[in-house]
């Protein structure tokens, strides 16, 4: 099953108005966990607001990426697992999201770049997953992509390890490396402000 399907599906079955992580996880069932990671960035895609999701989301990214790291299911405090999300809010972003797969899904090459998927290199793809998520979390919202950049790396390489796409976590791979340097190069320019206004 694709993931624009996947998350199709779970839109079908979401019938309450409010929705908790681990309620999320229990209906994604067997898709796993990379299929969650996938479905937790798509609100920072969109410019629709979702108080509390930022640091809920990133935190629930963050340890099931340390769960696929380890080859463990993975342990969620209970603000995070149990945070009620508003359907109300939640669908758009997901039926938004499915548009979005759907077109994902036919650039879709199982086994492309096979070196980067698959044993050891799905633990190294948890990796950089929880490196994404921690710049997720960062208390940024106020500039520019600073959600976009990291949630598009996690998605690519949500999507690419479970649909073993090596292209696809390559591009991850750019985009996290991309976020970096445009933290970076923020983190420059604050510097030489501050620099110049008290020097």
């Amino acid at each position: 099953m694709s993931a624009s399907e996947v998350i199709a599906h779970l839109l079908a079955r979401m019938d309450k108005p409010f929705f908790t992580v681990r309620e999320l996880m229990a209906l994604l069932g067997e898709q796993g966990l990379l299929m969650l990671c996938a479905l937790l960035t798509l609100p920072f895609l969109f410019p629709v607001s979702i108080p509390g999701v930022s640091t809920v989301f990133g935190l629930a990214i963050l340890l099931i990426a340390v769960a696929i790291s380890v080859g463990r299911l993975p342990w969620m405090p209970a603000f995070v697992a149990d945070r009620q999300l508003d359907a109300a809010k939640l669908k758009p972003v997901l039926q938004r999201g499915v548009a979005v797969l759907r077109k994902m899904d036919r650039w879709l090459r199982p086994q492309r770049m096979r070196a980067l998927t698959g044993g050891a290199m799905d633990n190294l793809n948890g990796l950089v997953i929880m490196f994404a998520a921690v710049l997720l979390m960062l208390p940024l919202s106020f500039v520019p992509f600073s959600n976009t950049l990291p949630g598009v790396a996690i998605l690519l390489l949500a999507l690419g390890t479970s649909q073993r796409d090596g292209l696809l976590v390559l591009g991850g791979y750019l985009m996290t490396l991309g976020t970096v340097v445009y933290f970076g190069a923020l983190g420059w320019a604050a510097w030489k402000t501050g620099a110049h206004f008290l020097g």
